[in-house]
This record gives C-alpha cells, structure tokens and sequence, in this order.
C-alpha cells in the first residue's frame, strides 16, 4: 500500500533525509561554536524544537508506536536484535538531546561557557543518528518491507497519518522550512 505514491518504510526514509539535513545543520553550528565563532542560541533552540517535535515525537513516533510493534507482532522481537538496537539508539540520542536542552537553558540564561557543552551535545546527537539512520534504512525497513502483509503496510501508513496530526496541520512543511531557514542562516 502507497499513500502519495510512498510505501510505509519510503515515508520514514523520506523523514530521515530531513533529519540529515538538520544534523548537518548541527554538526555545522557545533564546529563554529568549537573554533569560537558566534553563533546563536537561537540556532540550537530552532534545531531543539526539530529534534523533540518532528525527528522523536514524529518520526520515531511512527516508528515506535507504528512500525515497531508491527515488526514484533511478526517475528522481530522487541528487546534483541534489531528493533532492540534502534530503541537503545533512540534513547542515547534523548540523552544527548537532554544534554543540549540543559546547556542550552544555561547559555540563554547568560553562561557563554555552556556554549561548549551545546556544542558537545549537539555534535553527540548528529553522530548518533548519523550512524543510526542507514542501519534503519538499509536493514531494518527492507526486513520490515519483507516480513509485513499488505494489510498491516496499509494499516501503517494510516497510523502514520494519525501521528502527523497529533504533530499539527502544516507542521511537517513548517519543520521544512525551519530547516531551509537554519540552512541560509549557518551559510551567512
């Protein structure tokens, strides 16, 4: 089942080439923070924004609430092999997320020096999904593509649907065009 033409695992692949974007976008802003360039918080806080609301409570969403389930109820256990390893990425990347929301808070609040930490928890969550998103795209969602019926594919890409909408009407173009801005801004 397609919806727009999308099979249920493309859907996820498509919100991973967004999230790669923003992880550039932190990697970006990580590094001038390193050499002692000026960036703005703000930078970091938009980037937070994304990461709480579109990369975990959407797209992981869909995947934890979705897709996992689904990938256990036919045959892919939960706490071994790989849905297990994609949960515990999941986690670390909460924990690095944490980490920058906390520094974050300080270096708003006027401790230049948190900066650093914001940069380090940044750069933590980049490599973390950096290296996590090819393991779902590349092994995960084909086993997924394999082992999933027809009907329960269908069911997905409306589950999905529903998970959007607790996002908010227009928020998933909204969180495009954060990054494009975050993109032009680390440019300038």
């Amino acid at each position: 089942m397609r919806v727009n033409g999308l099979a249920a695992t493309e859907i996820l692949k498509e919100d991973h080439r967004l999230i790669e974007r923003l992880l550039r976008v932190l990697a970006q802003a990580a590094g001038k923070v390193e050499r002692g360039e000026e960036v703005s918080p703000t930078v970091f806080a938009r980037a937070l924004d994304f990461i709480r609301n579109f990369a975990d409570r959407c797209h992981h969403g869909k995947e934890e609430d979705c897709l996992f389930p689904a990938l256990e109820a036919h045959g892919l256990p939960r706490h071994a092999g790989p849905v297990a390893v994609m949960l515990s990425e999941h986690e670390e990347g909460r924990g690095y997320v944490r980490g920058l929301a906390q520094a974050l808070e300080q270096w708003q609040k006027g401790d230049k020096s948190a900066a650093r930490a914001v940069a380090k928890n940044a750069r933590g969550y980049a490599d973390v999904l950096a290296n996590h998103i090819p393991k779902e795209d590349n092994i995960l969602y084909p086993m997924g593509e394999n082992i999933l019926p027809e009907g329960v594919k269908k069911g997905l890409l409306e589950a999905y649907e529903g998970v959007e909408k607790r996002l908010g009407e227009g928020k998933h173009h909204e969180y495009i065009h954060l990054i494009e801005e975050l993109e032009k801004e680390l440019k300038g």
